[in-house]
């Protein structure tokens, strides 16, 4: 389909502010609304269940014919959809309501597999403005073939049949007979219809490989993003026209933005934000044929992802540039000073930053040299992260006993200590500094981090302002960690428990309980709560979940990977670019913002 079909199938209207910056060849449409103040106007979502157990094993997607008792588009295929309403929190947990009303489905038959970019279009001839949000859901199925899938369906009376179709064949025609849009909000969630087959199969192993990598950080997940892209890139088909190609690497990036991993999504969006704004500067205002096209993007991120490593060597130059100003000893004649810093998990900003300091307070030649470092780690369950970090910084301090760069070095009595999470308050007594990373930070300066983070602070706060020595809460970050700008919530500020929460599989706590550490009171404990539990059954137990199904015992194990520390418990932030206030956040937020709506707000 050329570009000036697909214009006009959608029926959109351009906006000649947006023409006036794309050039040409590569101009872009954006769907809107006729803004008709008498149009009824409805959010709604729609969830495609897709079947990947298929006797041809090709994956099969849900579409559902639409009773003759619903108020719209009767005897039409749709997904499960419906309104978003006001008591449902967020639009997927309207989708999660919707499909159990409607099919029964719940999370045990059911995954959220993607969610698509939301839009909005008006319909005359009912007088609605819709605003979409698609979600695509995988059936979790307990034998091959489309039986066992449809046995686990059961329709209500808003729907007169239901079948599977291949997502390939679904159009926006009269002769299908999909409700308005259909194909649109499928092609959203289903990018197997636009990228081709080799480009959507790299796009989908880099999102799997991207939502379970539980121990990367945020900047080195960035850094796979663009791989991910670049990757993608390489495997667009040849015959897209420039306008198809456009459109279809920043869908890309948005998916990887987005059903990636979106907790770590704010250090993803910066860098794909960057590469694309680049691209289209040096690419897409451009002509040039598709082999040229390619190999230039490859160059800008390629180069991109050389620079992103140097980002946290100087976060660590400026961490040791504002400990000299405000703890070191001002002269070689005065004794040797200790400065103790409290921290968990193990970023690898934090490790660098440490590592570093290691170095400097070693070495005879550094402003640093009588600094003796008390580091106290929390452990960082249920991964125990902050082990990991304990031992690298061990065998730093050991390497840097020896001379190995010809520079005088010295022996230090470093101290690493290593607390259970659970004794914050008296891992704080005494210290000097506390150092947080950061997986998000909102444009008012609150940070997202590992869960612990807040225990901590809070434990400094009190214990060391107790003493009258009140700890400095220091967040070291990369800029690119910083999340553009949300938008406002019926007139509120962007605040962080708009941001995405992530919660990780319950399994890693419960195997701690049964592992051969624990005693055999606990583990039979974990046993019991195990096969009690709905929520808990799991297959590698041993338990069938079909017998626990009715119980009225539901126990739950939280397993809340990140936590927000609230902007007025922080003193500063040291990034690359030197120390930011919160209003260097607020603006740089801003600036993303409106960079994201200018890149990708049309698609």
């Amino acid at each position: 389909m050329s570009f000036s079909s697909f214009h006009r199938l959608c029926n959109l209207r351009v906006l000649p502010a947006r023409l006036a910056r794309v050039p040409s060849q590569f101009t872009m449409s954006t769907v809107t609304s006729t803004q008709n103040p008498e149009f009824k106007k409805r959010s709604v979502v729609s969830n495609f269940i897709f079947n990947f157990d298929t006797p041809d094993g090709r994956p099969k997607v849900a579409l559902f014919r639409r009773s003759g008792q619903v108020s719209t588009y009767q005897h039409h295929l749709a997904p499960i959809s419906g309104t978003i309403e006001k008591d449902d929190a967020t639009p997927l947990a309207a989708a999660w309501r919707e499909i159990n009303e409607e099919t029964t489905l719940t999370p045990a038959s059911l995954a959220l597999m993607r969610h698509g970019k939301s839009y909005t279009f008006s319909d005359p001839s009912i007088r609605r403005e819709w605003t979409i949000y698609p979600f695509a859901w995988r059936l979790k199925l307990s034998g091959p073939g489309d039986q066992a899938a449809t046995s686990k369906i059961k329709i209500d009376w808003e729907h007169e049949s239901w079948d599977w179709y291949d997502p390939l064949v679904v159009e926006d025609s009269e002769s299908f007979g999909g409700v308005p849009r259909l194909n649109e909000s499928l092609r959203r969630v289903w990018f197997e219809k636009d990228l081709g087959e080799d480009a959507a199969k790299i796009l989908s192993d880099g999102l799997d490989k991207l939502a379970n990598d539980f121990t990367s950080g945020a900047r080195q997940m960035a850094g796979d993003a663009l791989g991910i892209l670049m990757a993608v890139i390489k495997a667009l088909p040849a015959q897209e026209t420039p306008e198809q190609w456009w459109t279809n690497v920043r869908f890309a990036a948005w998916h990887i933005w987005k059903n990636g991993r979106e907790s770590m999504g704010a250090a993803i969006m910066s860098a794909l934000l960057t590469a694309l704004s680049e691209i289209e500067r040096t690419v897409v205002s451009t002509p040039a044929e598709f082999e040229s096209r390619t190999q230039r993007c490859v160059d800008i991120l390629t180069k991109q992802m050389e620079s992103r490593n140097e980002s946290a060597s100087l976060v660590a130059q400026n961490l040791m540039t504002w400990i000299e100003s405000t703890f070191a000893p001002a002269n070689d004649l005065q004794p040797c000073r200790e400065l103790s810093i409290l921290t968990l998990s193990e970023s690898s900003t934090i490790y660098q930053a440490l590592n570093s300091l290691i170095s400097s307070s070693s070495s005879s030649s550094s402003r640093l040299q009588n600094l003796t470092l008390d580091i106290r780690i929390l452990e960082s369950r249920p991964l125990f992260e902050g082990v990991s970090l304990a031992s690298k910084l061990s065998q730093s301090a050991k390497d840097c006993e020896s001379d190995q760069h010809g520079d005088q070095t010295r022996k230090k009595n470093h101290k690493i200590t290593v607390y259970t999470d659970a004794s914050a308050a008296l891992a704080s007594q005494g210290v000097h500094l506390v150092l947080i990373g950061a997986d998000r930070v909102s444009s008012n300066g609150s940070v997202s981090n590992k869960t612990g983070t807040l225990p901590a602070v809070l434990s400094a706060r009190y214990v060391t302002s107790a003493a009258n020595q009140p700890a400095r809460i220091i967040v070291l970050t990369e800029s690119d960690k910083i999340a553009p700008s949300l938008p406002a919530n019926n007139g509120e500020k962007d605040k962080p428990e708009n941001h995405v929460i992530e919660s990780s599989d319950p399994s890693y706590v419960i195997r701690t309980w049964e592992s051969t550490a624990s005693s055999d009171r606990i583990r039979a404990s974990a046993r019991t709560l195990i096969s009690t539990s709905t929520s808990l059954a799991r297959t590698d137990a041993g338990v069938d979940r079909s017998q626990v199904v009715g119980m009225s015992v539901n126990v739950q194990v939280q397993n809340i990977s990140f936590e927000w520390c609230p902007s007025d418990l922080i003193d500063g932030y040291i990034t690359e670019k030197g120390p930011w206030t919160v209003r260097d956040i607020a603006q740089h937020s801003a600036k993303l913002g409106a960079e994201e709506a200018r890149v990708i707000g049309d698609l």
